[in-house]
């Protein structure tokens, strides 16, 4: 058994890891082309863009920042020398969930050690992790009130997916789902939906259990949709997919993390905990993953029925008062902003209504995301 220390953030400081797909700037592809992007990247780089499990995409993380406003500073530098080197290579960055008809296995795992144990335990269900999300971190100041915030967002998590739904198809189709990526992460046998948890130590128990019997080699194996992390002293949500633009994901970043420190706040002043059943928050993600924003969100407590877009703006009105603590009001805005218009998914959809053509619609919104 090992003792897991949370390592306590003082400060809600926020960091953010991006996933993109590389594809082939000629045929819309995905291409297994991350080492050619590695070789070329400057030095100052090397340590924050990373090959992901498969050579065909890579995440691009932030620096540790105080506010939205460092981590886009921060994140716009790496995002536009990635940019550059991709246009010498001929290829492009395609900001989305999943890839509408590349196929998973044609895909080349990366050169690792760790991905080839990791493969070797899930087999197919590893293989089919052509997917592609926003993860946030958020700095938290103890390891129980970490794993009492993660308890305490689970209603508001289906409301992050259906803001950031941009996964609408999978190998040839259109599944009919907004996001289908978080489908697919459901394959995995510790992801989706995190258990409920009462304290730190209840889930250090969970964590040596799980690597004691067997059944994970790491706590890196932990993929659940919102998970404590002990190194970094933060909660991190990983359940958005990409979305389809690098305002749009520092818009999502600043609403976790306002979302965060307000709960964080509540815990502070004395809060009681009465959700609703996890059954009710696992048929609220169902339709955020159907419907998108469209999707009705049902009130765990009142059995009241919103719009996942109603339930966004009524979030940012919420939270506005934690946002100009943070500085980040702006990007907070512009998460209403999105809640008013289509989902990335949405507009993927409707260009291939007009196009026809998977790889025309590709090319379309790969041109959309590219940063200026």
């Amino acid at each position: 058994m090992q003792k897991l220390k949370f390592n306590s953030n003082p400060m809600p400081t926020v960091g953010v890891e991006i996933e993109m797909a590389l594809v082939d700037g000629q045929t819309m592809a995905l291409s297994s082309s991350i080492q050619k992007v590695i070789e070329r990247l400057p030095a100052e780089f090397q340590s924050t863009v990373k090959p992901e499990l498969m050579q065909c995409y890579l995440e691009v993380n932030s620096a540790k920042g105080n506010c939205i406003g460092d981590v886009e500073a921060d994140l716009r530098a790496k995002l536009l020398a990635v940019q550059k080197i991709t246009d010498d290579l001929g290829l492009k960055l395609y900001w989305t969930g999943t890839h509408p008809f590349s196929l998973w296995r044609d895909q080349i795992p990366s050169p690792s050690e760790r991905y080839t144990a990791l493969l070797e335990l899930l087999q197919d269900i590893g293989r089919q992790l052509i997917t592609f999300g926003v993860h946030v971190h958020v700095g938290v100041d103890s390891g129980d009130k970490c794993v009492m915030i993660c308890d305490r967002i689970l209603k508001h998590l289906p409301v992050l997916l259906a803001l950031s739904c941009n996964s609408p198809w999978w190998e040839n189709r259109v599944t009919g789902l907004q996001s289908h990526r978080s489908k697919v992460m459901e394959m995995l046998p510790t992801a989706g939906l995190p258990t409920m948890m009462s304290n730190w130590s209840e889930y250090v128990w969970l964590v040596n259990h799980l690597i004691d019997t067997g059944f994970i080699n790491s706590i890196r194996e932990i993929w659940w949709d919102v998970r404590p992390h002990y190194s970094f002293g933060t909660i991190e949500v990983r359940i958005c997919d990409t979305p389809g633009s690098f305002e749009d994901a520092m818009a999502l970043a600043a609403l976790t993390q306002c979302l965060v420190v307000h709960l964080s706040d509540e815990i502070d002043y004395g809060t009681y905990q009465h959700n609703g059943h996890p059954m009710m928050i696992r048929q609220n993600k169902w339709r955020a993953a159907r419907y998108g924003l469209d999707a009705k969100i049902v009130d765990g407590i009142t059995y009241e029925s919103k719009t996942a877009r109603e339930c966004v703006k009524d979030l940012v009105l919420q939270l506005q008062p934690t946002a100009k603590r943070l500085q980040c009001e702006r990007w907070l805005n512009h998460a209403a902003q999105m809640a008013s218009g289509p989902t990335w998914a949405q507009r993927q959809l409707n260009a291939f209504g007009e196009t026809g053509d998977y790889r025309a619609t590709v090319a379309r919104m790969a041109a959309l995301s590219r940063l200026d």
